[in-house]
């Protein structure tokens, strides 16, 4: 309940707060948090909780006295008689059809350690219950992570696109110059103005792209994002190789829901002891020879012992050894499954590693090669293509360099999630 209360509180906040307005910046964990909160199955932990504090109270109520009431009405072929005569003494025969109507409180001696199994069992339930509801809800880091880098992706093109554009204006400007000082034809300039329109293009597609996306994004967290909000970069973090997903509290919640289920057996093979007390009218009452409708009362202590439970209680016993070790293996097949999607992202984060290396000493060449270009179309001594042959070298390797960033925060907050960090 104080879970579900937190995330309510932060919708609540977060509406209040104009922290999605102009200019703001959205972080990855405040979306975590945001599609968690939104999500509409989060709502089931409330209900986990209601039915949690309802089973607890109802086995609560094992200790409580317990009232019956029964009613019966007989008729026998055949009922008690004497077989002798009495001189002077007249026997009424009791009558074959018999009556009775009672109440009967019994207060239970020995259930204590049997209501407090039923409790247990079901906070366990519980739990186990809400573990598995986050286990789902974890999951949605995962797609928050595609839309979120998504956009900063596209970010960093639009971005590129803006120098490439830059880049060729410069070109357009200097042709200009050239076919003035008629050292260029129109035709080099038509060139660089078609190219120019298709990094005008390219930018209508990004935006709509970027558009599309910040919707997405918008659905899993509930909110409706501006056009000018922007997302701040994750911070990379050391990796822990520490595994802490909730599926781990999965395992370990049915375990000891399997426990408390095997103490369960061996309580209900204990001797029941009950005070009890009942109360009635009928005929006959407890004189079996009266023919008169009448009150009657008894009480004491009665016990209760089903036997019979143990020939089935070390088989339920087995069982629930069994399939404890089932849920042990599902752990161990977890855990190694993890281990290796963990090795295989650590290569990946190595590989981009190396990879932005490279891409940084290609942009300063491919850079120094489109200044030199720069110069040459100025004088007129390389055509509009070779420059723009420059130019797009240079923008892909810029580009590259930007894809590896992304990729590299991708795969590093894929290990977080993963490794469950």
């Amino acid at each position: 309940m104080k879970r579900l209360r937190y995330f309510k509180f932060l919708i609540a906040l977060w509406l209040l707060n104009p922290l999605l307005g102009e200019g703001q910046t959205l972080t990855l964990e405040k979306c975590y948090d945001l599609a968690k909160a939104n999500y509409p199955q989060i709502n089931q932990l409330e209900l986990i909780n209601l039915s949690r504090d309802f089973s607890v109270e109802n086995a609560g109520k094992g200790n409580l006295p317990q009232i019956n009431l029964g009613g019966q009405a007989t008729y026998q072929s055949d009922v008690t008689g004497f077989p002798i005569d009495i001189p002077n003494l007249v026997v009424q025969p009791i009558a074959k059809d018999q009556y009775k109507l009672f109440a009967e409180v019994s207060q239970p001696l020995t259930s204590t350690s049997g209501v407090k199994n039923q409790k247990q069992l079901a906070e366990a339930n519980a739990m186990t219950q809400a573990q598995q509801l986050e286990v789902e809800l974890y999951q949605l880091k995962g797609r928050v992570n595609q839309v979120f880098f998504g956009i900063l992706l596209l970010d960093k093109q639009v971005l590129q696109n803006e120098i490439r554009q830059k880049d060729i204006n410069a070109g357009i400007s200097k042709t200009k110059a050239a076919i003035e000082n008629g050292t260029a034809l129109q035709s080099s300039l038509d060139i660089l103005q078609a190219e120019l329109l298709n990094a005008a293009q390219q930018r209508i597609e990004l935006s709509a792209n970027q558009q599309g996306f910040a919707q997405m994004l918008g659905l899993l967290i509930g909110q409706e994002l501006s056009s000018s909000l922007s997302l701040q970069l994750p911070s990379i973090t050391e990796l822990s190789q520490e595994i802490n997903r909730p599926e781990l509290g999965l395992f370990k919640s049915q375990k000891r829901t399997m426990m408390i289920q095997q103490e369960m057996i061996s309580t209900k093979n204990i001797p029941q002891l009950n005070l009890f007390a009942q109360g009635g009218y009928g005929r006959p009452a407890l004189n079996f020879l009266s023919n008169n409708f009448d009150l009657y009362y008894i009480g004491g202590l009665r016990l209760n012992w089903n036997i019979s439970r143990f020939y089935t209680s070390s088989r339920e016993k087995e069982l629930l050894n069994v399939n404890q070790r089932a849920i042990d293996l599902q752990e161990e097949t977890f855990l190694l499954n993890t281990k290796i999607a963990l090795t295989q992202q650590q290569s990946e984060i190595a590989k981009y590693l190396k990879l932005m290396q490279t891409d940084r000493q290609i942009i300063t060449l491919r850079e120094r090669v489109q200044a030199s270009a720069s110069s040459q179309l100025e004088y007129g001594t390389i055509t509009s293509n070779d420059f723009l042959t420059y130019i797009n070298a240079a923008d892909q390797a810029r580009q590259n360099l930007a894809l590896h960033q992304i990729q590299l925060l991708l795969a590093q907050s894929n290990y977080q999630i993963t490794s469950g960090n």
